[in-house]
């Protein structure tokens, strides 16, 4: 956001004229649970104006009072936040209507693709994931995730870009729009998974959305979301939407009013499991096997799939049968995955004999080599194998011990292995450090500006959230250098420490 909107986060809280009391239930709640309080708070109260109500809510939702102040329509997709705007809308009279180029007419704009949950109420019409935007940017935009685009193939006219995703996990097209709202996207986009939690397995993924209530997101958008939100925290323009659009619909947008719920539910402070931004021994991998190849009637074939970046190679498998909903069944064959960071900890997974045959086990693989077995027997069962501990890029494949045996495989998780992350102690609790400090943050042309007393330091590591050492430099500071060069890192959060300091740094 423009430096003079900066909502400055102190203590870790801040209240947007939430009405008092209003988050009480989710106090000293972290991870899932707190995930769940907020779902309930604001799922209570919530008025479903209507898809056409939504053009009224935007005369109060979506006028511009923060950058031109002029009651034109503020549209995240044309907004130049430091110049002149290409082009400004009045609302009710510039509403869609049709379009062939920018600056038409606004519409619409499901931060969330309708599509997900097929058009149905009330997300279709829910404000505060809605927002009053270009036509023509919005149908670019069209049904893709959101995430840092490589070679864009379409620019609207403030700067949004549509092309090849070059965020981690993921390589199909993205939308990104400019860092001043890349924060008010990812919270919007936190507020849907949240409020609509028991729905997820229900919607569509749209390669963003989990099928599971926490964490909710595909482990690659969650990890951009994290990014984004972190850069680019929470404006007073978001804060006047929420209390306007709060006034109208009757619910909140957590994230915009507490912002460090983010980090207690997903990042280093979440406390449970399960996260995909871990600090450490968390999920690293995740498959349900809901976006398996549609279901055959007792073919026995090779099968892929992707999700969450990850692609799966089943053989001599069928996709018929279910333990709790879709499950890959494997008979003289095999499950593998293709090539995964940040190594294995612990894995997890249910298994369950189909038809006839005797009881039995997969050997469990991991680049090659057998780290334990998981039975096999006609109940539906739950294994975990702890301790693996392979560091580094790791393949996982489950190896059916039996030629004729035919066992259905669902809820196949692996957490990151954990073990590279001891030497930073406990990365959630990153020192407060009053005497060094990174600036500017986000980083920029991959280095690293330090002020304070760093001559004496003698070493510098990069790691990222996962605990995995990204770097090492000896001497960072010496002949009287006050800045680090770094490798080439991913958009992300990392930490920087400096011999018993650790700093939080973000590439964007």
């Amino acid at each position: 956001m423009k430096k003079t909107l900066l909502f400055l986060v102190f203590a870790g809280v801040v209240n947007a004229q939430a009405p008092s009391g209003y988050y009480s239930s989710a106090n000293g709640l972290s991870g899932a649970s707190l995930k769940t309080a907020l779902s309930t708070i604001i799922t209570n109260g919530h008025q479903d104006k209507g898809y056409n109500g939504l053009w009224t809510g935007y005369k109060t939702t979506d006028i511009d009072k923060t950058y031109e102040n002029d009651g034109s329509i503020m549209d995240i997709y044309s907004e130049k936040p430091t110049t002149v705007d290409p082009y400004k809308f009045t609302p009710g009279t510039s509403q869609c209507g049709t379009y062939s180029v920018e600056g038409n007419c606004y519409n619409r704009e499901h931060i969330v693709p309708q599509s997900l949950f097929n058009e149905a109420s009330p997300m279709v019409s829910d404000i505060n994931f809605i927002r009053a935007t270009d036509g023509k940017v919005n149908g670019m935009r069209s049904n893709y995730p959101f995430g840092k685009v490589g070679t864009a193939t379409f620019t609207s006219k403030n700067g949004s870009k549509l092309g090849n995703s070059v965020s981690s996990g993921y390589s199909g097209v993205v939308f990104e729009p400019i860092d001043e709202f890349k924060g008010d996207v990812a919270r919007m986009i936190f507020y849907f998974v949240t409020r609509y939690q028991s729905k997820l397995s229900t919607f569509s993924s749209g390669n963003m959305l989990g099928n599971t209530a926490f964490p909710g997101l595909q482990t690659w958008e969650l990890n951009v979301l994290l990014a984004w939100n972190s850069q680019d925290p929470v404006s007073q323009a978001e804060i006047n939407r929420n209390n306007a659009s709060y006034t109208y619909q009757g619910n909140r947008n957590p994230f915009i009013d507490n912002p460090s719920y983010v980090n207690q539910i997903w990042g280093s402070g979440s406390g449970g499991g399960g996260t995909t931004n871990p600090p450490t021994g968390t999920d690293c991998v995740n498959e349900t096997f809901e976006t398996i190849p549609t279901a055959s009637s007792g073919s026995y074939l090779t099968r892929t799939w992707t999700n969450s970046g990850i692609t799966w190679t089943a053989t001599d498998s069928r996709t018929d049968q279910t333990i709790s909903t879709k499950a890959i069944t494997v008979r003289n064959g095999s499950l593998t995955s293709s090539s995964s960071a940040n190594g294995i900890g612990s894995l997890t997974v249910t298994t369950q004999l189909k038809f006839t045959g005797s009881n039995g086990t997969f050997d469990v693989k991991v680049n090659g080599t057998t780290v334990g077995t998981i039975p096999y027997n006609a109940n539906s069962t739950t294994t975990t194998i702890n301790n693996i501990n392979v560091s580094g890029n790791v393949v996982v494949s489950l190896v059916n011990s039996s030629t004729s045996n035919r066992v259905a495989i669902d809820n196949l998780s692996w957490t990151c292995y954990s073990g590279t992350s001891k030497q930073i102690q406990n990365i959630s609790e990153i020192n407060d450090v009053k005497n060094l400090q990174i600036s500017p943050n986000p980083i920029t042309n991959n280095e690293i500006f330090v002020k304070g007393e760093t001559q004496s330091i003698k070493k510098a590591e990069i790691y990222n959230l996962q605990g995995k050492v990204m770097q090492t430099i000896d001497n960072p500071f010496k002949n009287n250098r006050n800045s680090i060069k770094i490798k080439n890192l991913e958009q992300g959060i990392y930490l920087l420490k400096l011999d018993h300091s650790t700093l939080k740094f973000i590439v964007k």
